[in-house]
């Protein structure tokens, strides 16, 4: 039956079936857009970086370029660390509101921070309101090396009484052979550690960012036990943890340069200022040496029970669809 001029004025002029078409296929299109602008919304801003690249120095953060986010990475048995939930840097001390504007991306709800109150008093962070600020000192001041920035730099100015305070390279490495086996040891490295991660595996706290002073040591440990815990390979692992020199080296050059034009040891500024595969080792091997595992030393040295796990390996392992 044709319909009358009052139909067709209430429902529209008629039109062909190949306009029909166009105008669906746009409509797709369009809702294609919108999903896809939401699906980028919920991206972590570091998306586009491969693990362990600097996320500060991708936001344009000088001051921060051991920022990067834990996840990313492959674990041995075929899931992915999910990113955009837990952070790692160095220290938020001096971000000017520049700075500020820019780190609001990562929207952080928790500030952990690892560092002792006296080095806490001297370069205190600097972060967007609303980011709650958590102190978690992991060493109680128990390590010769815990020394606060000025006086670090202070000691550095004068070459000679470095070399001879610290004891040469061989004294710094040896020093932090000892520091990295006390993070795994010390009661107060171990409360620490335990409100850490249990922290960062509840929902409600994410995402976070964890740091000392230079995202490096009591940051470090942190991160490559956690990153173990999830099943990433000893080899990512440890390529994770050396990144530190890529980005920490260059911040200390000034120093660097200073220490070794006043007739300084060449080499006692990287074993300081960065890291070496000797230092994690020498956690592992206390870890290994007290728990034989990196799950018991999550249940017998940071007292974080079987369930307690799950809830860790739930919140940041997804499967890998890449097979």
């Amino acid at each position: 039956m044709r319909k009358s001029p009052a139909c067709i004025a209430k429902f529209g002029p008629v039109i062909s079936w190949d306009e029909s078409k166009r105008v669906f296929s746009r409509s797709l299109v369009a809702l294609a857009c919108i999903c896809a602008g939401s699906f980028a919304l919920a991206q972590a801003p570091s998306d586009s970086l491969l693990p362990g690249q600097s996320l500060g120095l991708y936001l344009g953060i000088d001051r921060i370029p051991n920022l990067r986010d834990l996840g990313g990475y492959k674990t041995q048995d075929n899931y992915l660390v999910v990113k955009g939930k837990a952070y790692r840097s160095n220290d938020f001390y001096g971000m000017d509101a520049n700075d500020l504007a820019k780190f609001k991306v990562l929207k952080l709800k928790n500030d952990f921070d690892l560092r002792t109150p006296a080095e806490i008093v001297e370069q205190p962070d600097t972060v967007p309101v609303g980011v709650k600020y958590v102190e978690l000192n992991v060493m109680s001041g128990d390590s010769a090396l815990i020394i606060p920035a000025e006086q670090m730099n202070s000691l550095l100015m004068n070459p000679k009484l470095a070399s001879q305070q610290l004891g040469g390279v061989e004294g710094v490495e040896a020093s932090f052979i000892k520091l990295y086996r006390d993070l795994v040891s010390l009661r107060s490295a171990q409360n620490s550690y335990r409100t850490l991660f249990l922290s960062l595996s509840n929902p409600s706290k994410l995402p976070s960012d964890f740091h000392c002073t230079n995202g490096k040591d009591r940051t470090g440990w942190g991160a490559a036990a956690l990153l173990t815990f999830l099943g990433v390979s000893k080899e990512e692992v440890l390529s994770d943890f050396l990144r530190s020199n890529e980005y920490l080296l260059p911040l200390h050059q000034n120093q660097t340069d200073q220490f070794i034009e006043g007739g300084g040891d060449p080499s006692i500024p990287p074993a300081l200022f960065g890291v070496k595969q000797k230092y994690l080792e020498a956690a592992f091997d206390e870890m290994n040496w007290r728990y034989g595992s990196i799950e018991k030393y999550f249940s017998e040295g940071l007292k974080i029970n079987t369930y307690q796990q799950q809830q860790i390996r739930k919140i940041y392992l997804t499967k890998n669809q890449k097979m």
